[in-house]
């Protein structure tokens, strides 16, 4: 049984085209993957499917559901939990930040699949369970690791008896234990349906055998069975994304560091609840540094960056800044863009405000957005309109337009297909040399670190 057919399904922002005519066919039991570049309209397909496109965007082409032919768009969202569900990039999101991971599941199976109370609540422990994750039910979403966070998203997404699953970047921002994790829970739980997955991971792809789509800058570039394309790709973007593995990367030039000290960390100690992340751990960061920080997810990475700026205190130790300067002149990018970014106003409006805000050189926009991939069409958008990738580099443009002294860098390239992360987290190191400015940079890749860093900590 087809349960998506697509025909010339386009997406439009006034006259301008973001993403060019797509037709699919996907069937009960079929596994899609569409591979690409954050930015390339790879999350407007999935929007054009559920319905949910941003007011400014309008969609073109036709979409049938389950057989049913020119849906409507409130005959699509009708469709919303029993027939067809969505894995939003990012499971904060997806889920509510007041609620517990099992009530929420448990409030799925009982208003969407119509369960009785006493029905949902055993399903949904029994789920928990099966996923690994029995023993977080009664926590928050912001006490859970963005692995635990993405599987519990998983299942609330899955708990409605969708057939056709659409998981937008599944993975993004996850280690490598983690991420195989999530791919294996959405294999799992949409056995005998129909699962699209977007992702810019080849090794995903890899992952999710069935028909793979590849997408350059709005345009499906090649398409074809996963496993075919993957072993013998027939085109040039294709083989790039292929061959992009950090391991692949030309050391970086880095000039030799300044031996002046910037921040020195003496014997400190942080928790985190009654968690001890290190203790007694002390360091130096030189000015124009670049340090990276590896180690796994919840061994303490952004911890140890969040105590160096002075954004979390410590239990003992203490940690001094050697110089003295404006406060906006020590930075952090954040992990999750999105949550670091307001929504209501346009990136143009944003980075207009910070030039007012600290009197700086608006003429410095202009090359670095040049240098970052920030069109003037995309900086007319909000950051709901964007994809995450480029909101990550909008977030880079103003922290580099601050001119830091200090950047603390949380996985800032873990959210970026391949050839991004590349040219971004050279772009970083380029600028910040220039720049005289320090960076600590944390990545569940150890061998972007080695690649891009002076020295490595490794938690």
């Amino acid at each position: 049984m087809s349960l998506l057919t697509i025909s010339n399904v386009s997406v439009y922002v006034g006259d301008t085209q973001l993403l060019a005519p797509v037709t699919l066919t996907l069937q009960e039991g079929e596994r899609l993957t569409i591979l690409g570049q954050t930015g390339s309209g790879k999350s407007l397909l999935a929007q054009a499917i559920m319905g949910n496109l941003p007011k400014a965007l309008t969609r073109r082409g036709q979409i049938d559901l389950f057989g049913k032919t020119n849906l409507s768009l409130k005959e699509q969202k009708a469709m919303w939990g029993k027939h067809i569900s969505m894995l939003p990039q990012e499971p904060w999101n997806s889920l509510d930040p007041l609620m517990s991971a099992e009530r929420q599941l448990t409030d799925t199976e009982y208003y969407v699949a119509g369960k009785t109370w006493s029905t949902a609540l055993s399903d949904s422990l029994a789920k928990l369970k099966k996923l690994g994750l029995g023993h977080i039910g009664q926590k928050r979403v912001d006490q859970l690791s963005g692995g635990m966070a993405q599987r519990v998203a998983i299942a609330c997404a899955t708990a409605g008896g969708a057939k056709l699953v659409i998981a937008d970047e599944p993975t993004k921002g996850l280690d490598v234990s983690r991420r195989d994790q999530v791919v294996a829970s959405l294999k799992e739980q949409t056995e005998g349906g129909a699962l699209l997955t977007i992702t810019h991971d080849v090794a995903v792809a890899r992952q999710l055998p069935g028909k793979l789509m590849v997408v350059k800058n709005g345009q499906v570039v090649e398409q074809g069975e996963s496993s075919d394309i993957l072993s013998n790709p027939a085109h040039d973007f294709t083989k790039a994304l292929i061959d992009a593995d950090p391991l692949q990367w030309p050391n970086s030039e880095n000039s030799p560091s300044s031996q002046e000290k910037l921040i020195s960390a003496d014997a400190i100690s942080v928790k985190r609840g009654k968690q001890t992340l290190f203790n007694g751990l002390s360091l130096d960061i030189h000015k124009n540094e670049i340090v990276g920080i590896v180690g796994d997810s919840g061994c303490g990475k952004s911890t140890l960056g969040d105590t160096l700026l002075g954004l979390l205190p410590v239990e003992s130790g203490s940690v001094v800044k050697h110089e003295t300067t404006q406060p906006q002149r020590w930075q952090k990018l954040y992990q999750d863009p999105t949550a670091s970014v307001t929504h209501s106003v346009s990136l143009q409006t944003l980075l207009e405000d910070l030039i007012k805000l600290h009197k700086l050189n608006a003429s410095k926009a202009t090359p670095l957005m040049k240098r970052l991939g920030l069109t003037h069409e995309l900086m007319q958008r909000t950051a709901s309109e964007v994809s995450g990738g480029e909101l990550q580099r909008f977030c880079l443009l103003r922290a580099l337009m601050l001119e830091p002294v200090f950047l603390f860098a949380d996985e800032p390239t873990s959210r970026l297909d391949p050839l991004t992360q590349k040219d971004v987290s050279e772009l970083l190191v380029q600028v910040a040399k220039e720049q005289g400015c320090s960076v600590v940079l944390v990545s569940h890749d150890p061998n972007m670190i080695e690649k891009r860093c002076d020295r490595v900590i490794r938690l």
